[in-house]
């Protein structure tokens, strides 16, 4: 037996990318022959006793755990990144966007076009009044289906938290926390110290910082802060599409927890919220495969569009999703602060590598599967975006993503498993009116408004011609009716965590609603040109960030300098 090894002598014939998930949980991998033929094992030092040391049964070497998965790393990088891009695309075809509308999807859209250009040509007027009725209707069942969700979700007893009691140290599973980053040199400090503050023992805790090969400013930080002491840091290489969900991928067969959980690069979630999560999922039933915590912002009050983004949020996860897991309809997860099973995961095929809100996507996938996700009463704090450009490249991006995913649930949706028929009508509505809604109401939305003006402006008849008798009072309740009551649930949202001051900024959710709209059409621009493009989000440039990032520098300073005393 041996404490070190060279690299140079490591026997690739004896490794199996299919063994490898067993090396990972082994912590043991066959390294090379030996005399007699006899095979050396590689082995992570705490994966090997004393008594193992003194008296192997097979010949070992043992390393530390970070060479350990560096060897691993070395060995496999090439199929890891062939599967991070590719597993889902080639096993569950109909589950990957990587071909937004297959065959039947083409032909169905070809024929829709056709119709409706011939009924164009002969009838052009009731060809628009029928369309124009066709999105009444669809937007009134939008806000329909956001009135029923409000409504659940204002009885208290429709809110469930899903809590648990909590662990000894002893019963806490491994978990492995997945941080995608790209760009993100400004928020390693932050970010180095909300993950030093987890409450959970750091044996249990499988940190692994993901970083693109392009990245060398953000690696050279990680470098300077001496993250690779107290993290596993997992260089991605080159590879087309440059998502967050093949990162993701690739780190994901070197997980050594039984659980899985993805942080943002300018996350802080509440310190004991992994020990929150590890009780749900010990307290859950065997088809509970996910468990999201909330997100919110810590700078919502930085100006006016940061406290409209903390209404929205608001809204969505602690009102609109608890009343959808009431209904047992499908939950769209955030892209942050979701747990799952590691092992429901891998057998999914893991995140699309092609989806732009995988996150949304994997909640979809989750129900079709016949898995549920519960919510977790834990908050993640985030930097909510203080700038309009940022702002509405990051909206764009989850809007195509939100596209991408309707059309893949739309051919996929016969692979659910057998429901009732409430349980069906629930799917069907979570994903036609609450994740398809998001963005068809935000395509229809300018059109109504600017239809009304122009009708109130100049009185027109051909506005009135098309909308004739009750579809003018149905537009104008639709319109009208509909963006009120939006209003009024932004302004109720943040009552839940007593954020009173940030009611009255609703008012101004109109201009919100009309950047939603124009990241709406850009999305739909971008998902025909570039569908996989990931639109960056900058991150570190609010003033709460900045002072947050000079307060946690000066954290790490002095940690410096005390280990050097």
């Amino acid at each position: 037996m041996r404490d070190a090894m060279k690299r140079d002598t490591l026997e690739p014939q004896l490794q199996s990318f299919a063994e490898l998930r067993h090396y990972v949980k082994e912590r043991r991998l066959p390294f090379r022959r030996c005399q007699y033929g006899q095979i050396e094992y590689l082995a992570g030092n705490r994966s090997v006793s004393a008594d193992q040391r003194k008296f192997p049964l097979r010949p070992i070497i043992v390393v530390s755990e970070t060479e350990f998965s560096q060897t691993l790393l070395r060995r496999f990088s090439t199929e890891m990144t062939e599967a991070a891009r590719s597993t889902l695309r080639q096993t569950r075809p109909k589950d990957s966007a990587h071909r937004l509308l297959n065959a039947s999807q083409s032909v169905g859209l070809l024929l829709i076009l056709t119709v409706l250009s011939v009924a164009f040509y002969h009838a052009p007027l009731m060809t628009l009044i029928g369309a124009n009725a066709v999105a009444t209707f669809y937007y009134i069942a939008i806000i329909a289906f956001r009135v029923r969700l409000a409504a659940l979700a204002l009885n208290p007893d429709a809110t469930p938290n899903f809590a648990a009691p909590a662990l000894e140290n002893h019963a806490l599973p491994v978990i492995t926390v997945l941080v995608p980053l790209f760009d993100e040199a400004d928020c390693l400090p932050t970010l180095a110290l909300a993950l030093d503050k987890i409450d959970y023992p750091r044996e249990k805790l499988d940190i692994k910082l993901i970083f693109e090969e392009a990245d060398s400013r953000t690696r050279a930080a990680a470098t300077a802060l001496n993250l690779g002491d107290r993290f596993e840091l997992i260089i991605t290489p080159r590879s087309h599409p440059q998502t967050k969900p093949k990162a993701c991928n690739f780190a994901l067969p070197l997980s050594r927890g039984s659980l899985v959980v993805v942080y943002d690069a300018e996350d802080e979630p509440e310190p004991d919220q992994i020990r929150k999560a590890a009780a749900a999922f010990a307290a859950a039933a065997a088809d509970v495969a996910c468990v999201q915590a909330r997100l919110n912002f810590y700078n919502a009050d930085e100006n006016w569009l940061t406290r409209l983004f903390a209404l929205e949020y608001a809204l969505w996860f602690d009102n609109l999703l608890p009343a959808l897991q009431r209904v047992n309809a499908p939950i769209p997860l955030g892209g942050t602060s979701n747990f799952l099973r590691t092992q429901t995961l891998l057998e999914l095929g893991g995140w699309d590598a092609y989806n732009v809100t995988e996150d949304a996507d994997l909640g979809m996938r989750l129900a079709r599967a016949g898995y549920r996700t519960e919510l977790l009463d834990s908050t993640t704090f985030e930097e909510a975006n203080c700038s309009t450009g940022n702002w509405l490249r990051q909206r764009s991006r989850w809007m195509k993503g939100y596209m991408q995913t309707w059309a893949v649930h739309l051919r996929a949706s016969s692979d659910a498993k057998k429901q009732s028929l409430r349980e069906s009508l629930s799917a069907k509505a979570s994903v036609h009116l609450f994740l398809a809604g998001n963005f068809f109401s935000a395509l229809i939305n300018p059109l109504l408004w600017a239809i009304f003006v122009w009708w109130l402006a100049t009185g027109t008849k051909a506005v009135e011609a098309l909308f004739p008798g009750p579809l003018l009072g149905l537009n104008l309740f639709a319109l009208i009716a509909g963006n009120f009551l939006f209003i009024y649930l932004a302004m109720i949202a943040p009552l839940k965590r007593g954020w009173t001051h940030l009611a009255p900024a609703a008012l101004l959710a109109p201009a919100y609603w009309w950047l939603t709209s124009m990241a709406a059409y850009r999305a739909l621009f971008q998902l025909v040109f570039r569908p996989f493009f990931w639109e960056k989000t900058r991150h570190g440039i609010s003033a709460a960030a900045k002072l947050k990032r000079a307060q946690a520098t000066g954290s790490q300073e002095r940690s410096c300098d005390n280990r050097g005393d």
